[in-house]
């Protein structure tokens, strides 16, 4: 496929390692840098959310090594995988580093990237798409819309040790932006919803559960800020899941796929009436 191209890509050295984005799972949406280093990498690091159709691009020969990391179950730690990572590099390997998403989007790409300086290994970024932006717009949610929101706010669910993060202030957060997109907010989503009508949102203010993001197992779920608990119980969502909180999401009732569809199949019949 890069083969064919009508420009170059760049050569994946030996003893440098790729910390490189496989986007949110629809292998579709692969940048061909990610291709690229696939068809290239000698050793393959890659974390749970990166989708196993992805991993099928890679050169014969090529080590896939699993390096995923889920809350609540057994996994590498970080300090593990970033050791892993360099020491591959020492021993004259192409080491693809495949991260779900974008590397530097909740991605702790910036903490390899500074591991592999203090160890001298050479290394390259290439951003992939993020899923809070993907995951939405597979469901019919512009982030932004000139006539409803002109900013978002992207958050994380927990901090470093798994808590709601304590720096949050969830008055200045539920005043900052009328659109806000949770990663990995679904172990403290009670919690956080509190406060973010404590802080000043509307309990009825539309939000939206987008699981498995642009995957042939997406499911979404819409819902109102003040009935969070319930929808998730009735639905049974797990991670990993998108959570979507704002006026934009209404916009899914005309916007998702399965909408435009529908309302396509209405109007070809009526033209056929």
């Amino acid at each position: 496929m890069t083969a064919d191209l009508p420009f170059k890509l760049p050569q994946f050295i030996a003893g440098h390692v790729w910390l490189v984005g496989a986007g949110p799972g629809d292998p579709g949406l692969l940048t061909l840098h990610c291709v690229n280093a696939l068809k290239q990498a000698d050793h393959i690091l890659y974390d749970a959310l990166v989708d196993h159709s992805c991993l099928k691009l890679a050169k014969q020969g090529a080590i896939l090594e699993f390096a995923g990391k889920r809350g609540g179950k057994p996994s590498l730690k970080q300090q593990e995988i970033t050791e892993r990572m360099i020491c591959l590099a020492r021993e004259g390997k192409r080491v693809l580093r495949l991260k779900g998403g974008d590397p530097f989007v909740f991605g702790r790409g910036g903490e390899e990237a500074l591991a592999l300086i203090e160890a001298h290994i050479p290394f390259r970024v290439f951003p992939g798409i993020t899923a809070g932006i993907a995951g939405p717009a597979y469901a019919g949610i512009p982030v932004t819309h000139r006539s409803i929101n002109h900013s978002v706010l992207f958050l994380t669910g927990h901090d470093a040790d798994g808590t709601v993060p304590k720096s949050f202030d969830w008055k200045a957060i539920s005043r900052a932006a009328p659109v806000l997109v949770f990663y990995m907010a679904m172990k403290h989503i009670d919690e956080i919803a509190d406060d973010l009508i404590k802080g000043g949102r509307k309990s009825d203010e539309p939000v939206m559960f987008i699981t498995h993001a642009t995957t042939s197992n997406q499911r979404i779920y819409k819902t109102e800020l003040g009935h969070i608990k319930q929808t998730i119980k009735e639905h049974d969502i797990e991670p990993p899941t998108i959570v979507v909180v704002g006026k934009v999401v209404s916009l899914a009732d005309k916007l998702s796929p399965d909408s435009v569809t529908d309302e396509l199949e209405d109007e070809l019949d009526n033209r056929s009436l």
